[in-house]
C-alpha cells in the first residue's frame, strides 16, 4: 500500500471504547453519501460491518437488497485501532484503498484518527478521482471524511 494518505482527526466526548463500538456498530447511522464521492452510482445504501470483529467484512447494502463488499476488516482492536479494505465496485481486480482508523485516549475525550490510503494507485483519470490531481482530490477526501466523522461524534 502506498503512503499518500488523507488524514483527519477529531476529539469526541467518548472513551475509545465507547468511540470505537460506535464507530463500527452504527456505521449505517454516521455515514452520509457526498455527490462527489458516493460508493456506486446508485448511492451508498447502508453499511455495516459484517460480521463485526476480525474475520468480516465492511459492506453495504441497497434498498433492493443488493449487497456490495466494501473490504475485508484486516485489524479489528476494540477501542484501539481498526483497518479494512476500501475498494469502489467500479475498481479494477488490482485497485485498491485502505482506511485505518485509531482511538486514543485525550483525557476524558477519544481522538479519532481516519487515514485513508492507497489513492495514488487509482489513476486520475478514473471516476472515482473525477479527473483531480492528487493533492486536490485528498483534500476533498478530507473535508468528507471530516463531516463524517462530525456525523460519528453527533452519536457520541
Amino acid at each position: 500500500m502506498s503512503r499518500a494518505a488523507v488524514i483527519v482527526a477529531l476529539r469526541v466526548a467518548a472513551s475509545p471504547i465507547t468511540a470505537f463500538t460506535t464507530f463500527t456498530r452504527d456505521i449505517g447511522r454516521w455515514w452520509t453519501s457526498h455527490p462527489l464521492f458516493p460508493l456506486t452510482p446508485e448511492g451508498d445504501g447502508e453499511l455495516r460491518f459484517d460480521p463485526p470483529g476480525p474475520g468480516g467484512r465492511l459492506v453495504t447494502r441497497f434498498a433492493d437488497d443488493t449487497e456490495w463488499e466494501i473490504g475485508a476488516v484486516r485489524h479489528w482492536s476494540p477501542g484501539e485501532r481498526l483497518a479494512f479494505g476500501w475498494r469502489l465496485p467500479s475498481f479494477a481486480p488490482d485497485q485498491t484503498t485502505e482506511v485505518e482508523v485509531r482511538f486514543e485516549a485525550t483525557g476524558a475525550e477519544t481522538r479519532v484518527t481516519v487515514e485513508h490510503r492507497g489513492w495514488d494507485g487509482i489513476p486520475q483519470h478514473h471516476a472515482a478521482r473525477h479527473g483531480f490531481e492528487l493533492m486536490l482530490f485528498q483534500h476533498r477526501l478530507g473535508e468528507h471524511w471530516r463531516r463524517l466523522l462530525k456525523g460519528l461524534s453527533e452519536l457520541l
